[in-house]
């Protein structure tokens, strides 16, 4: 390995939007993330939607209107 090129390999606190809290090493002294093991639905077994821009609401509010129909396709 070359020298004084590689990032600080520091011990860092990560955090989850759950509120778990732990600790690892990264390049960063501090991570927030949106999900962990204690909440995320493999582990849980519990359906979760994580949604932070509000994008299930934004597509539900412009479907909810629309209704599909089956497109009749012409017979010879």
């Amino acid at each position: 390995m070359q020298k004084n090129i590689h990032p600080k390999y520091v011990e860092a606190q990560v955090t989850c939007g759950c509120g778990n809290k732990f600790k690892t090493r990264a390049t960063k002294p501090e991570l927030k993330v949106d999900i962990c093991n204690v909440c995320h639905p493999f582990y849980t077994g519990k359906l979760k939607y994580v949604d932070t821009a509000g994008r299930i609401e934004k597509f539900k509010s412009k479907f909810s209107n629309v209704s599909y129909k089956t497109k009749k396709t012409a017979s010879k």
